[in-house]
């Protein structure tokens, strides 16, 4: 018999654990982001620690997290684009503004 005891993710965060067992499995109630298995998967002191409860969808590391995530990542990236052009130009002149 080993003494053993359970919580969410939100409540693992920030803390080290020895071992962990993860179910990061398909639930019927609700689902789990990239970001709920990183939580559940980064507790440990490694990954000879890990023990996963039950098989899970390949697919949770390889979708984007999140839709309104992904609309921001692109915006950032396009502002990032015309700012690197207009810099090219010369649209910036650090002297102008002292």
């Amino acid at each position: 018999l080993t003494p053993a005891y359970a919580f969410t993710d939100f409540k693992s965060q920030g803390q080290t654990i020895d071992h962990v067992l993860v179910d990061i499995g398909k639930t019927t109630c609700f689902g789990l982001s990239p970001f709920n298995a990183y939580v559940g998967l980064s507790r440990s002191c490694g990954r000879e620690t890990i023990r996963l409860l039950r098989d899970f969808d390949d697919n949770l590391f390889i979708r984007h997290p999140s839709e309104d995530l992904r609309i921001e990542d692109e915006r950032i990236d396009e502002l990032v684009k015309q700012t690197y052009l207009r810099y090219t130009k010369g649209k910036y002149n650090p002297k102008a503004s002292v």
